[in-house]
């Protein structure tokens, strides 16, 4: 017995160490289990400087602009806390320049590509259309608008409240304007596009660099001989323009809607116009014929506004709409040709593949006639929300052309989806695009 017992001492000290190693390994891994569980999932451990680093690299990399910080508003006093500041299209600002440079030196991090940086404004009316389709194809043009301002990292504003009630109609983007170039003082530019205008080239960007090389505040569509030696109050088109964020442009405006509802002179602007112009057919002033008026009366203002001619900064849609087949047989051949024009890639690069395909476009021209694709297409008085459309053409075709540029401009966003519409007439079929495509398939 006594041997026995000699003999199982060791063992017995074994599986007493034994069983307490196991109880602490249980213990432990019940507490891991349920501090996995606690710990919210972006925790991390500190697990050494050189790791914290790496990782802290890697989350930069996924961030949209960590250059701008949307978090952060200085305590220091800005214009914002002026008392006199209104937004009003009647209360002239004065001292923009400094105001503006200010607001951007307590703001440093929007400093970097502020001259580059643009808000697209539109808009429409506040009330419902009266076209039954109406609606459906505001929401279509405006979609429009969005994706071209993704593609291109451009903020948008919509507007559909009147802010000021006797600034309707064409006058309404005056107001609007003005009131997003104070709440966008981060901006060079504000760009206003007509509810009934469309971008039709997705990947073609604006040629800031042309407009800063004299300075120029103003740029629109139309042509100088149409101005001076015809008089015409087509000889350009308000519907869309691009105007500096600067004092000459908040002295500019406050001169142009003077002409506007807001005057006392209103009735005797169109007089005015409708004398000088003769094509003009209606009497009510519009802002139309006073950008032009303006241009006419002072030739100087030439030095301030670049008249744009060399591309569709927006083109008619009658002359437009029946170039799409073409233009689109066109890309279809240089992409066939290309093999880097038809490579899928991310929509956030997209800008990249517009300048890998200007050197193929050398001989498509521009304007009237080209097989390029035009920049932005405008319905000019086709009215798609009252309906009320210019009487020289059927509605049918306006609405018919609506539908036909907005399916020319969708495929050129879907196609990153990997989908394309087959048929411009038909908006609700599409198909899926296979590898290589054009080029792999019967297109």
């Amino acid at each position: 017995m006594t041997k026995s017992s000699v003999r199982n001492k060791p063992y017995s000290c074994f599986s007493d160490g034994f069983l307490y190693l196991g109880g602490a390994l249980l213990a432990f891994l019940l507490v891991w289990s349920v501090w996995s569980y606690t710990v919210p999932h972006g925790f991390e451990p500190n697990i050494g400087t050189k790791s914290a680093a790496n990782g802290a690299q890697a989350r930069q990399c996924v961030q949209e602009n960590p250059s701008v910080n949307l978090g952060y508003d200085a305590p220091d006093q800005t214009f914002y806390d002026d008392q006199e500041l209104s937004y009003s299209i009647e209360k002239p600002m004065k001292n923009w320049d400094e105001k503006r440079k200010e607001w951007l030196k307590h703001h440093p991090s929007f400093a970097p590509g502020a001259r580059d940086r643009v808000v697209l404004v539109t808009g429409s009316q506040p009330k419902p259309c009266k076209n039954p389709i109406g609606d459906h194809l505001l929401l279509r043009f405006f979609k429009n608008k969005v994706d071209y301002c993704r593609i291109h990292g451009y903020d948008i504003f919509y507007n559909n409240v009147l802010l000021h009630p006797k600034m309707s109609s064409y006058w309404a983007k005056l107001p609007v304007v003005k009131a997003a170039m104070l709440a966008h003082p981060e901006a060079e530019w504000i760009w206003w596009v007509d509810s009934d205008a469309m971008f039709t080239d997705m990947e073609y960007k604006l040629p800031l660099r042309r407009y800063d090389y004299r300075n120029h505040n103003l740029v629109v569509h139309g042509w100088e001989k149409m101005i001076y030696k015809e008089k015409s109050w087509t000889a350009l088109n308000a519907g869309v323009f691009l105007i500096r964020n600067c004092q000459w442009s908040m002295d500019f405006i406050e001169k142009w809607s003077g002409m506007g509802p807001v005057s006392s002179e209103y009735r005797r602007w169109g007089q005015i116009q409708r004398s000088v112009f003769k094509d003009k057919l209606f009497p009510e002033s519009d802002d139309q014929s006073g950008l032009i008026y303006m241009l006419y009366e002072d030739r100087s203002l030439m030095d301030q506004i670049y008249l744009e001619g060399e591309y569709y900064f927006e083109g008619y849609w009658a002359d437009i709409v029946p170039t799409y087949d073409n233009i689109t047989e066109r890309y279809t051949e240089l992409e066939k040709e290309d093999g880097k024009l038809r490579r899928r890639h991310a929509e956030k690069v997209s800008e990249q593949y517009g300048v890998f395909r200007e050197p193929h476009l050398k001989q498509a021209g521009n304007g009237k006639g080209s097989w390029r694709r035009p920049f932005i297409t405008h319905f000019t008085g086709c009215q798609p929300c009252s309906g009320d459309h210019n009487q020289m053409y059927h509605g049918e075709t306006c609405w018919n052309g609506m539908v036909k540029a907005l399916n020319f401009a969708d495929n050129q966003v879907l196609r990153k989806y990997g989908f394309v519409h087959p048929d411009l007439l038909d908006s609700s079929t599409v198909t899926e695009t296979p590898f290589d495509y054009p080029d792999d398939g019967p297109w």
